[in-house]
């Protein structure tokens, strides 16, 4: 039996298509990190309670169907792959699932609004797992060369980051303008034209990538076992800590952006210029990564220089306003962004990396399964930050569509800056311990393939 080439270049079209796969995540669920909180808030009518109840309770939803779609993504088989069948068929169901989250019923009464709430949000959420957990495995199956892999995460965070400003810029935009002064029908069709592109963006992600790394038969093991591997990969435990950080740092700031604009600085609209201020800096810092990479030699220790950086320039962001201060606000915010992006292209890279580490490690090789925990910690990370930011903003007497207290503007406002930049001085902290550069990592795999080779011959 000849081994396969798994050391392979892949070509231009599919680092392009597996770029578009983030763009389609981005439609879906930075929506709904940046806008599902405030749309449940001052347009559904839900309390902040029921949704800082609902982002913790999600968690758990995540805790079991997360490594579970992961486990079955590695068994899946079929011609086209394990991963990639996958985006075919979820993407699709979630795009009608995404639609109807965004339908408000602000005339229901509070207990109806919380279980439709739940219902559609827990379904959302597992739809999205189908999605992204076999995407974002997708990139290890595509090469094993660890320069290949930084081009392809670099396409994806460039990619993402184009996205990102897109919807940032012309959401709130457009919501005025398909809703024509109705914000419920507003977001109802900003929905349903989102779930279209993230829907045709994971069909065309399908249709142009390949996958070349096989798991092997032989490796599929219980729970415990898996469970027991990765617990081994120091690397990937780190990884870990870094989504972690990351979930709860990004979505708790995501989840404040537009009520800092609209409730500190007194006018939402300002929030679509502050995303076509940061637009370029995302895109450049995202292209950056490889650079920085080829210095380090070490994709953990650039993710941390990238996280330092932009902590410093967010915690800065607290000095300024919009409205007293525009330049330096605006120069903070771009570079915090520049930053953040290069970060963003890191941390996805790291992941693949760590499969390696972990079948030379313990012989185990489950790439959807270490994935599924990735994708958890992120998660996880998510609902601390936007549960926390809703339970302490309710608390403090948060009133949708008012004119809020001095106490929730400080919340606001520190939960933009302040809170945010020390985070991300954690961030690096923990990631500047990783320590699988590159030329252990080359190591590493020739050693996998020289097993396999053996493995063959017998």
């Amino acid at each position: 039996m000849d081994q396969k080439d798994t050391n392979v270049k892949v070509p231009l079209i599919s680092k392009i298509a597996y770029g578009m796969g983030d763009v389609g995540c981005n439609f879906s669920w930075m929506f709904v990190g940046n806008f599902l909180m405030i749309f449940y808030t001052d347009v559904f009518g839900i309390s902040m309670g029921a949704v800082a109840g609902l982002m913790l309770f999600s968690r758990f939803w995540d805790a079991i169907n997360d490594p579970v779609i992961g486990g079955l993504s590695d068994k899946t088989h079929t011609k086209w792959g394990r991963y990639r069948p996958w985006l075919l068929i979820a993407a699709p169901l979630t795009a009608i699932v995404l639609i109807m989250t965004f339908w408000a019923h602000p005339d229901w009464s509070s207990t109806a609004k919380i279980i439709y709430m739940a219902i559609t949000y827990c379904i959302l959420v597992l739809g999205y797992t189908c999605v992204n957990i076999p995407y974002g495995t997708l990139c290890g199956a595509m090469t094993q060369n660890i320069e290949e892999r930084a081009k392809i995460n670099t396409f994806r965070s460039v990619s993402a980051m184009i996205a990102i400003g897109i919807i940032n810029i012309v959401t709130v935009p457009l919501i005025a303008a398909l809703g024509n002064g109705n914000d419920k029908r507003g977001y109802l069709l900003i929905a349903v034209l989102y779930g279209c592109i993230f829907a045709a963006c994971h069909i065309f992600c399908f249709a142009k990538t390949k996958e070349v790394v096989d798991v092997p038969e032989k490796e599929k093991m219980s729970l415990k076992v898996q469970l027991g591997a990765v617990i081994k990969n120091r690397p990937y435990m780190i990884a870990v800590a870094g989504q972690f950080l990351f979930g709860v740092t990004l979505y708790g700031r995501n989840a404040d952006a537009l009520y800092y604009f609209t409730y500190v600085e007194g006018n939402k609209a300002l929030f679509s210029t502050y995303s076509m201020f940061i637009i370029l800096p995302s895109i450049i810092g995202a292209a950056c990564f490889p650079f920085v990479f080829r210095l380090t030699n070490n994709k953990g220790r650039s993710a941390s220089i990238f996280a330092l950086l932009t902590g410093i320039s967010m915690f800065s962001m607290y000095f300024f306003t919009v409205g007293e201060s525009p330049v330096p606000f605006y120069a903070f915010s771009c570079l915090a962004q520049f930053f953040f992006s290069g970060f963003n292209t890191a941390i996805y890279a790291i992941v693949p990396d760590c499969v390696e580490y972990g079948e030379w490690k313990t012989g185990l090789r489950n790439d959807g399964f270490q994935y599924a925990f990735i994708s958890l910690g992120n998660k996880i990370g998510m609902a601390i930050g936007t549960s926390i930011l809703a339970g302490i903003l309710g608390m403090f007497g948060y009133v949708a569509n008012q004119q809020q207290n001095a106490a929730v503007l400080s919340v606001i406002k520190h939960s933009f800056t302040t809170v945010p930049g020390i985070l991300w001085i954690v961030t690096a902290i923990v990631l500047y311990f990783y320590r699988l550069n590159k030329k252990t990592y080359n190591k590493i795999v020739q050693e996998i393939q020289v097993r396999k080779g053996e493995r063959n011959h017998v």
